[in-house]
């Protein structure tokens, strides 16, 4: 009798998983990607409700959201490294197996600080999560099927994004606030027994595990992030000693890591040339984007009149139109260069910033969305062929750190995004939110620039 090809129990081969369990393999990744990316979103909207019931004050509040993020960012690459070593199935599992028990222990917290400990540990899960995805996805399809993928995945985090504000109101409409962690722990077991049953799998390096260059990797990132806020928040004195901190562990790290093999921080990809314009074209697109994200919401609050509830559905054009143009940009990237695609993407993205800057006090909700769509269709078109770039660049030894590094630029370009908002907030005035539109219109060229450039680098991957 021929074995099931869910019953593969061999290393995966080169070119993908077979049908059916490439199938499955997929809703093992989608499942797992879709809880963290609307934890993020869910914990945002409810916020003001968990502070409330916590007796907590709004400041100190706060850290139930940055404690998640502060954890993603200071794992991601030491997490895909520990990929490359164990195996990406391995870590994948145990993320999911972490983020699930750290839902649970948000669901039983009763204070502030037992909640923020959970939401560190979900954070920790949700970086061995974000850090293996991408290598998993090059395991899961054909080189061929690659852009398509990363479309879909693409997809799965957008719609994930799009309906989290939606799904936190409807639980909390019914339920306590705790039931909006209590959810993914079905979720999670049931993912953690399809991924264990359908992932690819994949040979480990027996590299030994650098602990020292991961301890320099957290506090570098961890200070930069503290620091950062710190300065946005309360000023210079604040974060310019934690800034300092990681300026010294970031040159600790560099000397430290360099001229090796296969570092932590992916110093030996980021010398190739498509790899590192892709990585810089991530940060800076996606710092555009958060610079219209966060400061969007207080314009269609504050000078728009719009309600709360308004605000959100107002919101959910750019997350859908994202959803419709990833695909049909992923499928384009298995034939196109990235660097054509992303820049013809990029520039339709800086031209929706640059009309939603043009919105005047009386604007419709029409004017504004399909504002919003310009903006959705433009990113989606930019970001799977940019991440099938980063991913395929690679060789396939290094799946983990090309994905650790896709993650890591997202998030620093996020940081970055919204860091830079609240400048234009400290100092812009009645003019904010339509100078930070503006800004991010012209990073959003300047990162079209950036992605035609890889045009004239050698293309060293299909696709780049």
């Amino acid at each position: 009798m021929s074995k099931s090809p869910l019953a593969v129990d061999a290393a995966a081969p080169v070119d993908g998983l077979p049908v059916p369990r490439r199938y499955w393999s997929v809703l093992a990744i989608w499942m797992a990607m879709a809880m963290s990316v609307l934890d993020g979103a869910i914990a945002n909207v409810a916020l003001p409700t968990i502070a409330r019931e916590l007796q907590a004050s709004a400041a100190a509040s706060i850290w139930i959201v940055n404690a998640y993020q502060l954890a993603i960012t200071v794992c991601l690459l030491p997490l895909a490294a520990l990929g490359e070593k164990l195996g990406y199935r391995r870590v994948y599992i145990a993320g999911v197996a972490v983020f699930t028990l750290g839902s649970l222990a948000c669901a039983l917290s009763h204070t502030l600080e037992g909640l923020t400990a959970a939401r560190i540990l979900q954070g920790l899960g949700a970086a061995g999560i974000m850090s293996i995805n991408s290598a998993l996805v090059r395991f899961t399809y054909p080189q061929r099927m690659l852009g398509r993928g990363i479309g879909l995945n693409a997809v799965v985090i957008s719609i994930s994004a799009a309906i989290g504000p939606t799904v936190a109101s409807a639980i909390l409409a019914r339920a306590s606030w705790e039931w909006l962690f209590a959810v993914n722990v079905p979720i999670g077991a049931a993912a953690i027994a399809l991924a264990v049953w359908a992932l690819p799998r994949t040979e480990p390096s027996h590299r030994p595990f650098d602990w020292i260059s991961a301890l320099l990797n957290g506090l570098a990132f961890g200070l930069l992030i503290l620091g950062l806020e710190n300065l946005a928040r309360e000023g210079l004195g604040a974060g310019l000693l934690k800034i300092a901190g990681a300026a010294i562990a970031a040159v600790l790290l560099v000397r430290r890591e360099l001229d090796r093999a296969a570092p932590l921080v992916p110093f030996d990809l980021l010398r190739i040339p498509i790899f590192g314009l892709s990585i810089a074209t991530s940060i800076v697109s996606f710092a555009a984007q958060m610079l219209a994200y966060t400061a969007l919401p207080f314009y269609f609050q504050e000078v728009l009149g719009r309600s709360a509830v308004a605000t959100g559905l107002l919101m959910t054009p750019w997350p859908l139109a994202v959803a419709l143009s990833a695909p049909l940009a992923g499928r384009l990237a298995d034939r196109y260069p990235a660097g054509l695609l992303g820049g013809v993407g990029l520039a339709v993205f800086a031209g929706g910033l640059g009309l939603l800057s043009t919105l005047h006090p009386g604007a419709s909700d029409l004017e504004i969305g399909w504002r919003m769509v310009v903006c959705g269709l433009g990113f989606g078109f930019f970001q799977s062929p940019n991440n099938r770039a980063i991913v395929s660049a690679a060789p396939l030894s290094r799946s983990g750190a090309a994905g650790g590094m896709l993650a890591t630029a997202r998030l620093l370009g996020q940081t970055f995004g919204a860091l830079a908002t609240g400048v234009f907030f400290h100092f812009a005035g009645p003019r904010a939110t339509a100078d930070a539109l503006l800004a991010g219109c012209a990073v959003a060229a300047v990162a079209a620039g950036v992605s035609l450039l890889r045009l004239r680098t050698p293309r060293l991957a299909l696709g780049a």
